[in-house]
């Protein structure tokens, strides 16, 4: 439990990576974006934990240096970008057979199943700018974009845009916090944790209407089997 709540912690990964903080948040990225196995790695929250611990009051508090703003509002949204583009390529590659495995402790159906629903709902243009800003769903769209075929101009373009948009705005966000809260680093917990409910409702809002679907429909099937 406690190596699960470490890995979910943007904390415990700066202090880890000490002066390499810059360039592992970059790494971590981009895994999270192009990897499957990336899925469970801290994304929306290590970006604004990154972009407060980039203000030197808010790194002094961690025991840390100051992580680069600059590097890191130019190399992680291109590592976000170069990751939904191999997972994009990975898909169209490989097609379905890359989620032909059973469920295990690191990958799930239902994870895949959700990236596909989002894909349909939204159309491809929305979805892959939507699912950047959706923890585990983002990991699985790009590759799923490439299983159902997405033409690969039009999903690099909105790439872009969905993973400059979202890496920017945290990390900014994250900056200006660290500059102007003082004391920001005893809130980080509670901060991750909201970032983590408020990044989950659409998935949680949309699972429950669905089974509130699924409710309706069955007693009408009754219904009808019954006549």
């Amino acid at each position: 439990m406690d190596v699960i709540l470490n890995l979910l912690d943007p904390q415990w990964w700066l202090t880890m990576l000490g002066a390499f903080a810059t360039v592992g948040v970059i790494a971590i990225i981009f895994a999270e974006t192009g990897l499957l196995v990336g899925f469970f790695l801290p994304g929306d929250s290590l970006l604004v934990a990154a972009g407060i611990f980039s203000s030197a009051a808010a790194a002094q508090g961690l025991g840390i240096e100051p992580l680069s703003l600059p590097t890191l509002l130019v190399g992680t949204p291109l590592a976000a970008i170069l990751g939904a583009q191999l997972g994009h390529l990975l898909g169209a590659r490989i097609g379905r057979k890359l989620f032909d495995k059973p469920d295990s402790r690191l990958f799930k159906k239902e994870h895949v199943e959700k990236a596909e629903h989002y894909f349909e709902k939204f159309g491809p243009a929305k979805a892959v700018v939507a699912a950047r800003f959706m923890p585990i769903v983002r990991t699985f769209m790009n590759p799923v974009a490439g299983v159902l075929e997405m033409d690969a101009r039009k999903f690099f373009v909105w790439n872009v845009v969905g993973g400059v948009v979202w890496v920017e705005a945290l990390l900014l966000l994250g900056y200006f916090l660290g500059s102007k809260v003082e004391g920001i680093d005893k809130y980080i917990l509670p901060g991750v944790f909201l970032i983590v409910v408020l990044s989950l409702v659409p998935i949680v809002r949309e699972v429950l209407k669905n089974r509130k679907a699924g409710a309706v429909a069955e007693p009408k099937g009754k219904h009808h089997a019954g006549r």
